[in-house]
């Protein structure tokens, strides 16, 4: 009988197919529904939206972590509530309600094709935030990377507005969106001990406290409001797609993880430009748009930029690590890559 531990070369690959067919559909049907939500449903609320994504997120946690231990049909991490534990996680939390709040606006004023381009300033801000805060210092090789994310931001700014499509709104919202990414995976390191170095256990406590916290800004919005006079408050439709939404953003958590595992960090974030590329041609087509060889450059720009990037750090990732075993290699990689791959921290509410 063949022993699981060693799978065949097929299973092996099936895996791997698996994990990334299931990482590109949920982040690219999130993107689009997200999208959905915030500009076709006509509920100017767009942090009410996010405010509910969190609470399903929330209660997957624990009900999952529940059934985990009364049933032990499979393994998820214990959540107890702690005061404690939420006040040392609270910095990140204020950091984690303006990432996931300046990515959703941006998605509400700019479209799903320049979507990735909108907030590509993510690794920049990344490697300046790291340097200002952390005082790590970044090799030439990533710097010079970094300038090609740059000039082909400043390229898709120019040649989106070129198309009439441009809404600066949305631009001012993709840059601070990539600056509390690059924040939140600084603070993310910073606090990981509180929760165990458990990556679910900080989800559910980052959520947990994004409910609170979304209450003023919310309110200070006018949202309540806009909420309470909806049209479709009571439609059944409504509800399952903000439903649907806020599974599919927990769902993130879980099939990046996977990807990493059957895969590498590298490989992880290789195939989340793949998948924003594939993402950017899906847009343009489903929503019948013409942009010019320009526009279809700074992509290309952006995405090879932030692969080489993932590159080069890989390559000092694995010199710093040569001593290091296996397992802490492997999780010290999953964290910084994680920190740079803005759809699974963005999106992973």
């Amino acid at each position: 009988m063949r022993n699981r531990e060693n799978p065949t070369k097929w299973e092996s690959y099936k895996q791997v197919i698996t994990a990334v067919s299931a990482y590109w559909i949920f982040s690219i049907g999130l993107v689009f529904l997200n999208k959905y939500l915030l500009s076709s449903v006509k509920l100017d609320a767009p942090l009410f939206i996010t405010w509910y994504q969190c609470l399903v997120t929330v209660f997957l946690c624990l009900l999952l972590s529940k059934i985990s231990k009364n049933y032990g049909i499979f393994k998820f991490p214990s959540m107890p509530i702690d005061a404690k534990i939420s006040r040392e996680v609270l910095p990140l939390s204020v950091v984690f309600v303006a990432m996931i709040s300046f990515n959703n606006l941006c998605l509400k004023y700019v479209g799903v094709s320049f979507y990735y381009v909108g907030r590509s300033l993510t690794t920049v801000f990344n490697v300046v935030c790291t340097y200002l805060i952390l005082g790590q210092k970044t090799s030439g090789q990533a710097i010079a990377c970094c300038g090609l994310i740059i000039f082909g931001f400043f390229l898709g700014v120019d040649q989106e507005g070129a198309t009439g499509s441009l809404s600066y709104t949305g631009v001012i919202f993709g840059v601070l969106a990539s600056l509390s990414v690059a924040l939140n995976a600084i603070y993310t390191r910073k606090v990981l001990s509180s929760v165990g170095d458990c990556l679910w256990r900080l989800t559910m406590y980052n959520n947990l406290n994004a409910l609170v916290l979304f209450l003023p800004l919310m309110l200070f919005n006018g949202e309540f409001g806009a909420v309470f006079y909806f049209d479709n408050l009571f439609d059944t439709t409504f509800w399952i797609l903000m439903t649907l939404g806020g599974v599919f953003g927990f769902m993130m958590g879980y099939v990046t993880g996977w990807q990493i595992q059957a895969t590498s960090p590298l490989t992880h974030n290789i195939s989340g430009t793949a998948k924003a590329a594939a993402q950017t041609v899906m847009a343009v087509m489903w929503y019948s748009e013409l942009k010019t060889l320009l526009w279809w450059t700074s992509n290309f720009v952006v995405l090879f930029g932030s692969a080489a990037y993932t590159y080069v750090q890989k390559r000092v990732m694995d010199k710093k690590n040569s001593g290091a075993s296996p397992a802490s290699q492997a999780k010290s990689d999953e964290i910084k890559l994680l920190g740079r791959d803005g759809d699974a921290a963005e999106e992973a509410v």
